[in-house]
């Protein structure tokens, strides 16, 4: 995800924005503190014009 929004040149502050969500829970899913819903990877994959898939490829399960 990070590597996607500096792509598109947008900051934190930025994909928050655009996505409606808030910046700080941006960072936390940025550095892996917190979790996404599906309605999230959803809104966050179509301002980073990514297929959904894309954001959570190459995760592991516990």
């Amino acid at each position: 995800m990070r590597a996607r929004r500096h792509e598109l040149e947008l900051s934190q502050e930025g994909l928050a924005a655009v996505s409606d969500l808030h910046w700080t829970y941006v960072g936390q899913v940025e550095r892996g503190q917190r979790n996404l819903s599906l309605h999230n990877i959803l809104r966050l994959a179509a301002v980073l014009e990514v297929d959904p898939a894309d954001l959570v490829s190459g995760l592991s399960w516990p």
